[in-house]
Order: structure tokens, then sequence, then C-alpha cells
């Protein structure tokens, strides 16, 4: 994987790489026990409730913006792969090259048009197959 200049980028991949892991969410796990063993030591009070609502709140805030930069990174490594199948795909549609700069309606009818599409082949690839089925009936001579 290539450097980046974006520090951001780096420390993206970074935190998603560690906090995907399952060391990660055993930690988690071990903290919240951790922390729910040491309410009878605080009273249960609310400076002991307040240490996880804002240690998670603080956590979970920051990690949207972790995540999203993830996913917007990876989804756009997608488009670009799929792009470049299209092109190279001499039966494939051009026009399939942009749909993520489309509307909602612009979606849904090429959805509906692709939909019809692939009733269509199931259509005729069940046609084929009746076809096949019956041409092998008539040469082993069962009816």
């Amino acid at each position: 994987m290539a450097k980046t200049g974006n520090w951001f980028v780096r420390f993206a991949q970074y935190v998603s790489h560690v906090t995907g892991r399952p060391i990660a969410f055993i930690l988690a796990v071990g903290a919240i026990v951790v922390w729910g063993c040491l309410g009878p030591v605080f009273g249960y009070s609310d400076t002991w409730q307040l240490v996880i609502n804002t240690a998670t709140t603080i956590i979970t805030f920051l990690m949207v913006f972790v995540i999203q930069n993830t996913q917007n990174r990876d989804t756009s490594s997608l488009h670009i792969k799929l792009d470049e199948l299209i092109l190279v795909t001499q039966k494939a549609s051009n026009r399939l090259l942009d749909l993520d700069d489309l509307d909602d309606v612009e979606l849904e009818k090429m959805k509906k048009e692709y939909g019809r599409l692939a009733q269509k082949t199931v259509a005729a690839s069940e046609k084929r197959a009746q076809r096949r089925a019956a041409a092998k009936r008539t040469r082993t001579g069962k009816d």
C-alpha cells in the first residue's frame, strides 16, 4: 500500500485495522467488565456512571469519522475497479460508469430496466434448457 501525504488517511487506516481485530473487541468487553466490577467500590455513584458514558460517547463520536473515511475510500476504490471492468468488457454498457452520479429517480429507472433485462435473460435461459431437454429426449427416444 502506497504511503500518502495525508496523516488522517494513514491514521484512519491504522485505527480501522486495529479496531477491526477480535482483540479490540475483547479489550472493550474487558474494560466494561472492569468498570462494572468497580461499581460497588465507588458505590454506583453518578461519577462512576459518568466515566463510562463519557468514554463511550467520545470514542463513538471519533470512530464515526474514522469509519466514514475508511468507508469512503473503500467505496471509491471499488467504483474505480468496477469502472475498469466495465470499460474492458466489450458488451458492457458504458452508461453504467457514472451510476454514482445519478439521482434517486434515475437510479430507480436503471434498476427497473436492468430488472427487466434480468427477467428476459432468465426466461431465455429457461427456454434454452427446455429445448435442450426436449432435443435430448428426442435423441434418446424417450417422450
